[in-house]
């Protein structure tokens, strides 16, 4: 079923989407509205897309409805195909991806996005992580780091953090939605496409704006980080992006001296 549950105002620049998928996410989907919800930011458009959870989440979604704008729950076809659904809903100038559990650091971190996003030029913006323990969400594991990314590092498994990642809605209307064809990877798929193809012009901010509990789907256990390698090894093949397993790999390496 899709609802339309409040306004909001648009006192600001840019109307940023935000755009969150969640699946039985009764423990945790109030953490993440409260995290949009407390942003200093007023042209925010939150919208919600459940995969016909069989928990509470839609009805504390519905109880959350001033704070949200569209709510979707239905059953799809895996988390591409509900950021696909949340996209077609999106009426934003620029959209961002907040999954069910993860939540901003401060108040001020899509109007910090927004600003980067309104240099001359700038398409797409992107930061900081922090995989957090997933019993204990202040104890922080990693920061994965966007820092070293390039567009010719993705050969190498490299991409920007997705959940910091906010482009304008133009990127998604030259490249396309996400490949639901992937389990896994489908965030990497799309950025071979944002940035190895399209050549997106991009900035890069230098602090941690995101907070995600460990435990996704491309961190359980050397099983997934076998799909998602094998995926990504298909996303460069469909995108003519030359590589091979061994240099997809040296991604690994650079994931541990991030927990040190």
């Amino acid at each position: 079923m899709r609802y339309s549950l409040c306004s909001f105002a648009i006192g600001d620049h840019l109307k940023v989407s935000i755009i969150t998928a969640v699946y039985n996410g009764e423990s945790s989907i109030l953490e993440t509205l409260d995290s949009v919800a407390t942003q200093g930011y007023s042209a925010i458009e939150h919208i919600v897309i459940d995969g016909a959870s069989r928990d509470s989440t839609a009805a504390l979604v519905m109880k959350s409805a001033t704070r949200v704008a569209q709510f979707v729950s239905e059953p799809d076809a895996g988390v591409y195909d509900a950021f696909n659904k949340g996209l077609r809903l999106a009426s934003g100038d620029v959209i961002a991806f907040l999954n069910c559990g993860d939540t901003y650091v401060s108040t001020n971190v899509v109007s910090r996005m927004v600003d980067v996003l309104s240099l001359d030029g700038v398409e797409a913006a992107f930061a900081d992580v922090l995989i957090a323990d997933a019993s204990d969400h202040n104890r922080v594991i990693r920061r994965y780091s966007s820092k070293r990314f390039s567009p010719k590092r993705m050969v190498y498994g490299m991409m920007p953090a997705h959940p910091s990642l906010f482009l304008r809605r133009e990127v998604y209307e030259r490249v396309g939605e996400y490949g639901t064809r992937f389990r896994i990877a489908g965030d990497f798929e799309l950025c071979l496409r944002v940035f190895y193809k399209a050549s997106t012009p991009y900035r890069y901010l230098n602090e941690a704006i995101v907070r995600m509990p460990a435990g996704g789907l491309s961190n359980r256990g050397w099983r997934s980080k076998l799909t998602i390698t094998r995926e990504m090894a298909e996303a460069c093949a469909i995108n003519e992006v030359g590589t091979s397993y061994a240099k997809l790999c040296l991604r690994f390496p650079l994931k541990l001296l991030e927990m040190l």
